[in-house]
């Protein structure tokens, strides 16, 4: 059977799929990254995985994989296939779609950016499909964002497009690692909801499900912090969607968990703040942690068949 390899590498673990012609995916498998052994044994334990699904697919299904797709975080020029930059595996200009390509016996091998390949799937297979224009916006440790035009996701001039996080929304406020401040994702990502709830609740422990739950059960503290960060957000979206004008706007990640304790808020907050814009869509994504996956064997499959990528779908 013809398939391709997907693989999602985090910064803790990977995720890997064999993914057949219509997207769905007929094997998978996890493990760490093993980051703390150093960026040079992240990319050989990345190339030896790929090898592993190889050969598991030539067992499976006789014969070998025709392409794969790899998703990684960082700066990402998916052009070279070269993992410029990611802080959190520590690495630096890897060109890891070259070495992959070697190690897979010499099969078409795409490279993506972690945020834009999970948006790819949502966008084409999961929430915003039939969405001709999308953004994608996961609410994780930090905040990014991946912009869908006609089944496919624009990466920009440089590699930068959707950085959403990195509004600022708040002139003058808490400092961000990029070096501005008031970013979006030092006031609305999952990672600040929990230190802002740990530090309001005195537990260390507490994180941003944790703060959900007391909003639930109408703790007033909890509303509070809960309010800012989706007022943060309103802010951070009405300004995406006033550049972009998505039919849909898709949330993800971790924040996004809480269901309509966070989306029955932010619509509204949303609609309060556009005047003329068109109101999009604002749905929850479909995939969940699966996308990275998903998105990879769409961009295996696109090298495969480069008249119409809409033809994949599940």
């Amino acid at each position: 059977m013809r398939h391709v390899i997907a693989l999602d590498v985090g910064g803790t673990g990977m995720k890997a799929a064999l993914a057949g012609p219509s997207g769905e995916l007929l094997h998978q498998a996890r493990r760490p990254t093993g980051r703390e052994r150093g960026p040079d044994a992240v990319v050989e334990g990345i190339l030896d995985f790929a090898a592993e699904l190889r050969a598991h697919g030539e067992r499976l299904f006789g014969e070998p994989a025709a392409a794969a797709g790899v998703a990684v975080p960082g700066i990402v020029d998916e052009e070279r296939g070269i993992a410029a930059y990611a802080a959190n595996l520590g690495w630096r200009d890897v060109p890891l779609r070259q070495l992959l390509a070697q190690r897979l016996g010499g099969v078409p091998v795409a490279l993506g950016h972690d945020v834009r390949t999970g948006g790819l799937a949502e966008g084409r297979i999961g929430a915003g499909k039939g969405a001709d224009r999308f953004f994608f916006v996961p609410l994780g440790t930090g905040i990014a964002g991946a912009i869908g035009i006609d089944g496919r996701v624009e990466a920009g001039a440089h590699g930068f497009a959707g950085e959403i996080g990195h509004i600022v929304v708040r002139p003058g406020g808490t400092p961000c690692p990029c070096g501005q401040r008031g970013c979006l994702e030092r006031f609305a990502s999952a990672a600040a909801v929990s230190e802002a709830w740990a530090a309001a609740c005195g537990d260390p422990e507490a994180d941003a499900a944790d703060c959900a739950k007391a909003v639930a059960s109408g703790d007033p503290n909890a509303v509070r912090i809960w309010q800012q960060a989706v007022d943060a957000l309103a802010d951070g979206l009405v300004t995406a969607l006033t550049l972009l004008d998505p039919r849909t706007l898709i949330i993800g990640g971790g924040l996004a968990e809480a269901g309509e304790t966070l989306f029955t808020p932010l619509r509204e907050a949303v609609r309060q703040r556009v005047t003329f814009q068109k109101l999009p869509s604002i749905v929850p994504a479909a995939l969940g942690d699966t996308a990275g996956c998903l998105g990879a064997g769409l961009l295996a499959w696109d090298l495969l068949d480069h008249t119409d990528p809409t033809e994949v779908t599940p």
